[in-house]
């Protein structure tokens, strides 16, 4: 397998498709998707993304060279492991997608963008992501981590956020984002469109979204502030021991409500540049529209994801409360 970052970054059509090493079994599946087999049994299937949004390009630099150190052997594949550079175009072009957000089209939203270069992605990346999981050994367990940087900057540096389930999410999920050094957790509370919901409502995948700092161009991303993240991939990959965690105990957030550009009077009542996790007083007017006001009277909130040039019928944030 030639470089597997490269391969996409010059659209190279890749000569074989598949093949055999040492400690593996490999098939290249789509532009930018690639799964691998361990030789021996195997505990867990696990899908690792990155360039869901292709200009958070930290992210794509960490999966390619895991991909790189396991065709090498610098790194030993002992788990199934589907890896998947989301949008290969919208990461050639440096821009986050080519027509629509690809991040908003799964678990069938595609169908609602049938001419889109994105929608005809996220129907590919769930074909593929279903055959994976359904063609895994049977009591394998499913774990499927998205890799995201940030837009604007955050006063919580990285954190997950965990797609909604009415059950209990996974505590070895939880163990291995602890032990990533995040800074926080977030837990939807209804459900959405996104990657990661998809293989949490499909295929009961313990899922998370990882955000883990500033969106920069290639080049110009120091990875070893991504050191964490990227030795826990590795490590879950390996089977290895992930240690302990090193920094103060991690925090955790609800979401406890979108806010949806309803109509064009639409208006931002904050600043549209605050930091990710910004408080907000209580009693404080967060937005309002014609259809509804966003405020809260009896608590203080959080906002992430602030963003008043999303299209009509879009999200606009997200409003958080600290457990």
């Amino acid at each position: 397998m030639e470089d597997f970052l490269n391969s996409v970054l010059l659209k190279e059509k890749t000569i074989e498709t598949g093949g055999v090493t040492k400690r593996f079994t490999w098939q290249y599946l789509a532009e930018g998707i690639l799964e691998c087999i361990p030789h021996d049994n195997y505990t867990s299937s696990i899908v690792i993304s990155a360039g869901i949004h292709g200009n958070e390009t930290a992210p794509i630099e960490i999966l390619g060279q895991i991909v790189n150190d396991l065709f090498s052997e610098k790194l030993i594949l002992k788990e199934h492991a589907l890896f998947i550079l989301g949008n290969p175009q919208a990461i050639r072009e440096g821009k986050r997608y080519v027509d629509h957000d690809l991040n908003r089209l799964f678990c069938g939203g595609w169908r609602n963008a049938i001419e889109s270069h994105e929608a005809t992605r996220a129907k590919e990346i769930e074909m593929i992501t279903a055959k994976f999981f359904e063609n895994s050994e049977s009591e394998a367990c499913k774990y499927h981590y998205d890799l995201h940087t940030a837009i604007k900057p955050s006063l919580i540096a990285t954190f997950a956020l965990l797609p909604f389930q009415s059950k209990s999410h996974s505590e070895r999920l939880l163990r291995n984002l602890d032990s990533a050094e995040l800074d926080g957790l977030v837990f939807h509370t209804t459900s959405g469109k996104t990657f990661t919901n998809y293989t949490t409502e499909k295929f009961d995948a313990a899922s998370a979204t990882l955000e883990l700092g500033k969106a920069n161009p290639f080049g110009e991303n120091d990875l070893k502030s991504f050191s964490a993240i990227n030795n826990v991939i590795r490590k879950i990959l390996n089977q290895s021991d992930l240690g302990d965690r090193k920094k103060p105990l991690i925090q955790k957030f609800r979401v406890i409500e979108s806010i949806v550009k309803h109509d064009d009077s639409f208006h931002l009542n904050v600043e549209a540049n605050i930091p990710n996790f910004t408080l907000v007083e209580k009693g404080n007017l967060i937005a309002f529209d014609k259809e509804r006001k966003y405020e809260f009277l009896d608590k203080e909130v959080y906002l992430i994801f602030i963003n008043s040039k999303v299209a009509t019928g879009l999200r606009a944030g997200l409003i958080l409360e600290k457990i």
